[in-house]
């Protein structure tokens, strides 16, 4: 894996291992390709991966689910089906600087063919940067830049479902007693779920009598921005309220990717310890939302 820290406190680690399930599960739950764990300047860790419930949910990943190629349905997210995966291929960029570090990685989206072969339908670029301001003490910014391309003369369409794109599954000790969420449209836990926001706010109690969370900011260069929410309400996985939260451009329509083009969804990652409230938020998302959305 690789790992971006700041002193002796690991932020954040890009597995591009094969991580396969435990045992006694279906190898087809084996993923590369993702951020895990992600943690807060003070060390609470944020995501979780292979929960039980869901053993194809990996920390911060960005498979699609309903998809069109070549005649074929195919889910890129839902492993189990075994008709697609993602897959690391290669590190193509590191940098690094006094108050950042970064690197692209080249996933491969490949979707199992009824004959039984594999083709990769879509390559993307994934350029992450972390990013600990000056004055910061207590936060760190987290810019994850996508960039898609057919990988064949077939185009891929990514069709209209209630999720796909960048997912979080959130740390278990989260739950539907001491987690919240505010967006930047004023919605709640209780109704965030399809309404549509600039930003998501997500806070909550952590170990050691601490608080801190995450905001999730969209750029407006993003197809179909303000982007369609998926998160789980406080009745998610029968009554216990754990926290998944999912950007999904086409949770209300299709996406046409055509060879030949170039597209890119650009997000920004508040991580904090401590609380933070709506108009600190707003503030990032407005410097954020002047960057132009670039491929490198």
């Amino acid at each position: 894996m690789l790992t971006i820290s700041k002193g002796k406190h690991r932020l954040l680690s890009y597995q591009f291992n094969t991580i396969y399930p435990p045992e006694g599960q279906d190898s087809s739950f084996q993923r590369s390709g993702f951020i895990h764990p992600l943690n807060t300047l003070k060390g609470h860790r944020l995501t979780r991966i292979q929960p039980n419930d869901h053993y194809h949910h990996y920390g911060i990943w960005n498979p699609w689910t309903h998809t069109l190629f070549e005649q074929d349905t195919v889910d890129f997210w839902n492993l189990k089906k075994k008709t697609g995966t993602v897959r690391f291929v290669r590190i193509t960029n590191k940098d690094k600087g006094r108050n950042y570090a970064e690197y692209t990685a080249l996933h491969h989206h490949v979707a199992f063919k009824k004959n039984g072969i594999e083709k990769v339908a879509l390559e993307e670029w994934q350029t992450v940067r972390v990013e600990v301001p000056e004055e910061s003490k207590d936060y760190y910014w987290v810019d994850i830049t996508t960039t898609f391309r057919c990988a064949s003369t077939s185009p891929l369409r990514l069709l209209t479902y209630r999720y796909g794109g960048l997912g979080w599954r959130a740390t278990e000790f989260w739950d539907k007693n001491n987690c919240e969420v505010l967006t930047s449209e004023g919605n709640d836990r209780k109704n965030t779920d399809g309404s549509k926001a600039r930003w998501c706010l997500v806070q909550g109690d952590l170990p050691n009598n601490s608080h801190g969370g995450m905001a999730v900011l969209s750029h407006p260069d993003n197809y179909n921005h303000p982007e369609p929410l998926r998160i789980w309400d406080e009745s998610g996985n029968n009554g216990r309220g754990d926290f998944f939260l999912n950007v999904s451009p086409t949770k209300d329509r299709d996406w046409l990717l055509e060879p030949g083009h170039t597209y890119i969804l650009k997000y920004r990652l508040i991580v904090f310890d401590g609380r933070m409230d709506a108009d600190s938020v707003e503030r990032t998302w407005q410097s954020f939302s002047k960057n132009q959305a670039t491929h490198k």
